[in-house]
């Protein structure tokens, strides 16, 4: 049974952007799909944000696929570092998110918020090994994830990477209601 769990990134919700469509269009074609509402969406934690992801997938496998947006991104990351020796998922997919470093905090607050996200350790090799692919789409002129990300996912993880032109952070600020690249990526893997 293919599942897909969608990741909404900081401050988002999980019926924002361009979920509702991929959900619709994945579901059309058989996935089973949850758009995950993320807690404390103004305030997310590691500590609570990974495991509420591992306990919405339970048992992963290769029929498993997670999307994620932003920070979202960051939580997959981070829950595949989880994953015992032997679990692992099929693909991941990561919009606009913020590896190596994110720009333009609002505040002291943000900064606060995201210092654990920018400073926790990720086990690379714990995640490489967890998943069959991973497949990250950036935007060139996004204010937040500038393309250096783009280089340290793709060296660090062996990602596929793809650029889009002018399309901001890729989220429901930037009126992206529909993403067909990640819907053709997905298609293409499964």
């Amino acid at each position: 049974m293919k599942r897909a769990f969608l990741i909404h990134g900081w401050g988002g919700k999980a019926d924002g952007g361009w979920r509702p469509w991929l959900k619709r269009e994945l579901e059309a074609r058989g996935y089973v799909v949850e758009s995950l509402d993320m807690p404390d969406t103004d305030n997310p934690r590691i500590e609570t944000w990974v495991p509420f992801l591992a306990a919405a997938v339970g048992v992963p496998d290769e029929e498993t696929v997670l999307v994620g947006h932003s920070i979202g991104c960051q939580t997959i990351l981070r829950y595949m570092a989880t994953l015992p020796e032997g679990q692992h998922i099929g693909v991941a997919y990561l919009v606009g998110g913020w590896f190596s470093k994110r720009t333009n905090y609002d505040n002291e607050e943000e900064l606060r918020i995201s210092k654990p996200w920018r400073e926790t350790p990720i086990d690379f090799e714990r995640v490489r090994r967890a998943a069959k692919e991973i497949v990250a789409i950036f935007s060139d002129n996004d204010p937040y994830v500038p393309l250096e990300n783009e280089v340290a996912i793709r060296e660090t993880f062996g990602a596929k990477t793809i650029i889009l032109e002018k399309m901001g952070h890729l989220g429901e600020d930037d009126g992206v209601t529909e993403l067909p690249i990640l819907l053709q990526e997905i298609l293409m893997s499964s």
